[in-house]
């Protein structure tokens, strides 16, 4: 393998159960009762703010509730990540990791269906221009469609220059991961930040499956 795409919420960042809480607080807005796990795991985490909302009411918003909607959810969960004082952090081994990658300079970039004002954030707060090209991270702008859409994992091989084929996608959602394959990316390592390790193994074109960093094999990749 030649380059690495990362996605970011869950796999380079163990935010999920922010998310999980900032949608229980909004999908019960929009339809009176919470989203169950299950249904957070099918239809919210690799998807789109509009497609979450779509789902939670059942028929398709109108542009300015989706965009109200979902700078409010955001903002809430925000600010549970500078109130977690202990977790907000890069997921364990990662900063090791990259610094592995950056100084091999090996291919890489971050494909994330969060939308900018949440990048940007992390960009601020994780100090990420120390490890990635800005430019070349792609992120939900209304245009790409959500995962398991293909879309995100080609145009960020096309970013990085190196053909889908020859890139390791890591992902830790199952919309995310169905992307990556759908994308024709030649390896795909699961991590087990918040799902069991049976929920990946149940999927036949997981190539590796790991819990943090740590556990990264380095020889997947050649320079």
């Amino acid at each position: 393998m030649k380059g690495i795409i990362f996605d970011f919420n869950g796999t380079l960042f163990f935010d999920s159960h922010m998310h999980y809480e900032a949608w229980r607080i909004y999908s019960k807005k929009l339809r009176g009762y919470s989203f169950s796990d299950d249904e957070m795991r099918k239809y919210m985490f690799g998807r789109t703010n509009a497609d979450i909302i779509k789902y939670a009411m059942g028929k398709k918003p109108d542009k300015e509730l989706v965009e109200k909607l979902s700078k409010e959810k955001e903002e809430t969960y925000r600010q549970m990540c500078k109130k977690d004082k202990d977790n907000f952090k890069l997921a364990p081994g990662a900063e090791d990791f990259l610094n592995f990658l950056k100084e091999k300079n090996i291919p890489r970039t971050i494909a994330t269906m969060s939308e900018w004002d949440n990048v940007e954030f992390y960009i601020k707060e994780f100090n990420l221009e120390k490890w990635f090209d800005i430019d070349k991270i792609v992120y939900s702008n209304g245009k790409i469609p959500g995962k398991p859409a293909p879309d995100i994992y080609k145009i960020a091989a096309k970013n990085i220059n190196i053909k889908p084929k020859d890139c390791i996608v890591i992902e830790d959602a199952i919309s995310g991961i169905n992307a990556a394959y759908n994308a024709g990316i030649g390896m795909i390592i699961a991590i087990a930040s918040i799902e069991s390790i049976k929920l990946y193994e149940s999927i036949p074109y997981v190539n590796k499956i790991i819990k943090n960093y740590n556990e990264i094999n380095k020889e997947f990749l050649y320079y």
